[in-house]
């Protein structure tokens, strides 16, 4: 099935935000990731329209995968179905929530949304270390750039053992390990716009204990 044809989850841009939308990142966000994983407030859309619609927020696992000090950090090959953010570089791994997904997220809830999330990761990425934590850290609206008008961004943090990443797909090109100063120093390479909020966020975001349902932190 064509990319754009596909039905993604979406939730309601009005209802998530009723005070207001930030903009950037949120670290923490508890209220914002009990909405988002309960069943009743979201729906599928096919993604050319949501793609469209700044009313609906698709909703994007963005994981991060770290070790020692260094991220690991790729350019987005032509092969993206995300054509706005080819040749930039990001930090984050993740895709949209499909709707082949759905009895995984509607009848799991949270067990469900990470399922869905392993499964958009095990398309990108072979992790061939073991994996030492694992955590859901902040939210990333951005509302600056279009395609941040129509997606949110929930953000991982996947800390691994050792810096051994293997890319499965073509959009992931050049794939690598660096240093967060190295990526946000003057000459680095593009980013991003989300990846440049994560890395300037770094220090906070890895702070975070991580969220679970039921907290609201």
């Amino acid at each position: 099935m064509p990319a754009s044809d596909e039905l993604v989850l979406a939730v309601p841009t009005a209802a998530l935000f009723p005070h207001g939308a930030f903009q950037g990142l949120e670290v923490g966000g508890g209220a914002y990731f009990q909405f988002i994983h309960d069943p009743r407030n979201s729906r599928y859309l096919p993604r050319s329209r949501a793609e469209q619609d700044p009313a609906w927020k698709q909703i994007i696992p963005y994981v991060i995968l770290t070790t020692g000090s260094e991220v690991f950090v790729y350019r987005r090959g032509k092969q993206s179905t995300e054509s706005r953010l080819v040749a930039l570089h990001s930090v984050g791994l993740g895709g949209h929530i499909r709707h082949s997904d759905e009895g995984m997220f509607v009848a799991a809830g949270w067990d469900g949304y990470q399922a869905a999330l392993q499964r958009e990761l095990d398309e990108e990425v072979a992790i061939e270390t073991p994996v030492v934590a694992d955590r859901l850290v902040g939210l990333i609206n951005d509302d600056s750039v279009e395609v941040g008008t129509v997606h949110v961004g929930l953000v991982h943090i996947r800390e691994l053992a050792a810096p051994a990443v293997r890319a499965r797909e073509s959009k992931i090109a050049g794939g690598r390990f660096a240093p967060v100063e190295e990526l946000l120093a003057p000459g680095g390479p593009p980013l991003e716009t989300w990846s440049r909020l994560c890395l300037e966020g770094w220090d906070r975001l890895r702070a975070h204990p991580g969220w679970l349902p039921g907290n609201i932190d």
